[in-house]
């Protein structure tokens, strides 16, 4: 009977620590809980981490918890450490104290007396006034087993030191936690890529809005024959495009001289009403005389404001935008603005830049209106209307690859697929700006060649790249060979030539309506680079044969321009080169040879090209 007694005493002794453990237990579980909904139900990383750390002091009944990220680019651990209610950041370099051990060695770490252990180190001690007795430390790691940060807890409350237990469930929250930090970074990059896709998608139709609007602007304008005929397509496009209320253009009559005012008003988009004005009376006669650009925005009246002008139109004046024409030798030419009515948004900086685009080409109209309605204007015509078919027809190469890999992205399920998708999308974007850029020379005068030293292999790696995904979406049965010398380093405008090549690829692709082989040729031959464009389509007409390089001049393909090939021969001419072409009804086959140093090494001297263009090495 003794011994009866002594198992019974035993027995109820024991069934208060079992209670305990079982409500230990399930604090424990309801705490893993509570963190895996959080992880399923919000994205916010503080906050997951924040509640991950409160659950795990609270279990393991400890005095503080400190959670550290690795900052792999300065090898430091950042830390976000709870004191109460606040949190605290501290950085601590890896290998050095408790939690730098830890992030170095990737295992866990029990210190009963910190001050007793040389790892440990006192200065945030000293810093903030606490005692650190005992700690334990687990590492964070992701998915893949490495580590990302470790977890560190401070003074058990009611023990000398932390027990297996304790490390038991540290190691299963800093489990959660690394999940909560993968998913969060994750999800970032996901953010990320899908705003850099939306950013793309934005300035390429803001691109190609403008080009949009100066090949419309110039297709309007020069069917013109009076100042009136001038004006209205300026005025209605430009407002259109900025979504103004009503546009203004100020010009001085050729014959009188005097200053006239031409007002659209988008509610009555048929007719332009006409304003006589006096030097310095209203918004835009104060940007001619001054030679600024103005600005009037919703609800400050502007002191250039007259009310015999601006209080003539027909509608409210709220809101302007007023840009100066410059004639020739930067005189005064007159000025065109945006306005905007009552309530409505003020002009941005978006529509300044338009407008300077716009500007530019409505002081080259009205210059060369005033010039000769007839000789002058046909020669603008001529040359900044072929400028602008030429962006427009080399539009499509950059087009039909950004419009391939966006369309890669959004099956890539790879984020590091996707960024490569995107950086040959942002390649393509700076395509577009030198045509943009192209376009603001020629306003202005000015056309550079710009020749540098380029790797042949490179150069033809990134056509091959292109014209795959051309080839790919268009479906034909067509193969690509490349023939080159990869050890050539020439010298020659990359970006130009580059979209010769395109423009002799597309047409040698399109010509192969049952499929076939399109092959590129490049090496140097003697003191030339040689670059050839061949194919096994059914070769070129005899009736076009001898005026193929001509502007305008096509095979009656669908959509064709004709100014292909006389593109391909402009820009191997400004090389000081030559074009040839050999035609059979097995295929065609086009040479471009351009003139190189006798040594590729050398820096050539810059040179004159046709207008004045300067070549740089």
């Amino acid at each position: 009977m003794g011994n009866e007694a002594l198992a019974r005493a035993e027995r109820e002794r024991s069934v208060p620590e079992l209670l305990k453990a079982l409500r230990h237990s399930e604090r424990v579980s309801q705490a893993l809980r509570e963190v895996g909904i959080a992880l399923g139900t919000t994205f916010d990383l503080d906050d997951l981490l924040e509640l991950i750390l409160g659950k795990l002091t609270e279990l393991v009944e400890a005095d503080r918890a400190t959670l550290y990220l690795l900052d792999e680019a300065h090898d430091e651990l950042v830390s976000r450490m709870v004191v109460g209610e606040q949190v605290r950041s501290i950085r601590m370099k890896v290998g050095h104290g408790i939690a730098g051990l830890v992030a170095q060695t990737g295992r866990a770490l029990r210190v009963r007396d910190a001050y007793s252990d040389a790892r440990f180190e006192r200065d945030w001690d000293v810093l903030t006034g606490y005692r650190t007795s005992s700690i334990l430390a687990a590492p964070l790691k992701n998915h893949v087993g490495r580590t990302i940060g470790v977890i560190q807890i401070l003074n058990k409350r009611d023990a000398e030191e932390f027990s297996g237990d304790d490390e038991a469930i540290l190691s299963a929250l800093s489990t959660q936690a690394a999940v909560a930090i993968d998913n969060s970074r994750l999800f970032l990059s996901l953010i990320q890529k899908n705003k850099q896709l939306l950013d793309t998608k934005g300035e390429l139709e803001r691109r190609l809005r403008d080009l949009s609007l100066l090949f419309e602007l110039e297709r309007a304008t020069g069917r013109a024959t009076s100042l009136e005929e001038l004006a209205q397509p300026l005025l209605s496009l430009s407002a259109k495009s900025t979504e103004a209320r009503g546009a203004a253009l100020l010009v001085a009559e050729e014959e009188s001289g005097d200053l006239v005012q031409y007002v659209y008003d988008a509610e009555a988009p048929d007719k332009l009403t006409r304003i006589g004005v006096k030097a310095g009376e209203g918004l835009l006669a104060a940007a001619m005389s001054r030679r600024e650009m103005l600005q009037m925005r919703p609800g400050k009246r502007d002191p250039h404001w007259h009310e015999r002008v601006e209080g003539s139109l027909p509608f409210p004046v709220d809101a302007a935008l007023v840009l100066p024409l410059e004639g020739d030798d930067a005189a005064p030419l007159g000025a065109v603005g945006l306005f905007g009515t009552e309530g409505s948004r003020a002009f941005t900086g978006e529509d300044e830049s338009l407008m300077q685009l716009v500007g530019a080409n409505v002081s080259t109209a009205v210059r060369l209106f005033f010039a000769s309605q007839a000789r002058e204007r046909g020669e603008r015509l001529t040359s900044i209307g072929r400028l602008l078919s030429q962006v427009i027809h080399d539009f499509k190469t950059p087009m039909t690859v950004i419009s391939g890999y966006v369309q890669l992205m959004t099956d890539a399920a790879d984020a590091k697929q996707r960024h490569e998708y995107a950086e040959e999308v942002l390649k393509q974007f700076d395509v577009l700006t030198g045509m943009q850029r192209e376009v603001l020379e020629f306003a202005r005068g000015e056309r550079t060649l710009f020749v540098r030293r380029v790797y042949l292999h490179k150069f033809f790696a990134d056509l091959r790249r292109q014209l795959e995904l051309e080839l790919q979406l268009n479906g034909k049965p067509i193969e690509l060979k490349l023939d080159i010398d990869t050890k050539v380093v020439a010298r020659f405008d990359e970006e130009r030539l580059a979209r010769a090549v395109h423009n002799l690829a597309r047409n040698a692709i399109e010509a192969m309506d049952e499929g076939g082989v399109l092959t590129l040729h490049g090496r140097l031959d003697g003191n030339e680079l040689l670059i050839g464009v061949s194919d096994t389509g059914p070769g070129i007409p005899p009736a076009i044969e001898g005026r193929l390089f001509q502007s305008f001049v096509t095979m009656g393909k669908d959509g064709g321009t004709g100014l292909g090939l006389a593109i391909v021969k402009k820009i191997v001419e400004e090389h000081g080169g030559r074009v040839t072409v050999k035609s059979s009804p097995q295929g065609a086959s086009f040479e471009l040879r351009l003139p190189q140093p006798a040594k590729t090494d050398e820096k050539p001297a810059p040179r004159k090209s046709a207008k004045g263009q300067r070549s740089t090495p």
